[in-house]
């Protein structure tokens, strides 16, 4: 099955200019309808194989669809555009085009400015300990931070469903332990057992272990190549 290995961003800023450059007026071709957005525009990965379409569920922009309306036969027009909850979907109920392209060209400019901020955060992030060498820096499982981050206490990134990444799983006192890809199902709720999460780009330098004398700790994945310039371990809860 084709897999979709566009990057998010680069999708969403093509399809802004697509938007901004009039790509969605009549077709001279199909002037007896309105474009649709998304599905009639470059950004669709189908755009060019209608005959033969890939599923949706490989399309890069699957990712923005809530968890509910993945099952939809064109889960795109059911991405929440604002706080109101509007959506292609029910825009085109009582809106016409010109208010949905509106709706949506906000949309997309507010997305792309979330995406580049978080991306610029996370890549402004030094890996380094937060506290002087010699002393274990610590930090705090997900259940138990009115804010939750990332289990790198040195790392500031915001915990976020769609923001990649690793969760792990420990029970405390005991060191059984799970990691899955943060697209898995939510286990925060699960009695008895505590949840970290890397962020994207902390799981790739990072994992986590759980040591009888001191709990969950941070241990490189390749300490060889940074022992130099951070402590092989740093406490993480």
């Amino acid at each position: 099955m084709y897999k979709d290995e566009r990057d998010l961003l680069d999708v969403l800023k093509a399809e802004l200019a697509f938007l901004e450059k009039g790509g969605y007026g009549r077709s001279p071709r199909e002037s007896w309808r309105q474009p649709l957005i998304f599905e009639d525009s470059p950004s669709c990965m189908n755009y060019d194989s209608k005959d033969h379409p890939e599923p949706c569920s490989s399309c890069a922009l699957f990712q923005l669809i809530p968890p509910q309306f993945r099952g939809k036969q064109v889960p795109c027009r059911y991405i929440p555009f604002n706080a109101e909850g509007d959506t292609l979907d029910s825009l085109s109920r009582y809106s016409d085009q010109f208010e949905i392209e509106e709706v949506f060209g906000v949309w997309l400019r507010k997305t792309i400015e979330t995406i580049e901020n978080e991306r610029q955060a996370s890549s402004s992030v030094k890996i380094r300990p937060s506290a002087p060498l010699g002393r274990d820096a610590t930090g705090e499982s997900l259940t138990h931070k009115l804010h939750p981050k990332c289990a790198n206490p040195a790392c500031p990134t915001a915990f976020r469903w769609l923001a990649g990444g690793k969760f792990f799983r420990f029970r405390p006192r005991t060191a059984g332990a799970h990691s899955n890809d943060i697209s898995g199902h939510s286990p925060l709720t699960i009695p008895g057992i505590d949840h970290y999460w890397l962020c994207e780009r902390c799981s790739h330098v990072f994992t986590l272990a759980f040591e009888e004398d001191q709990g969950v700790v941070l241990k490189l994945l390749w300490p060889e190549l940074l022992a130099p310039e951070i402590p092989r371990q740093l406490k993480a809860g």
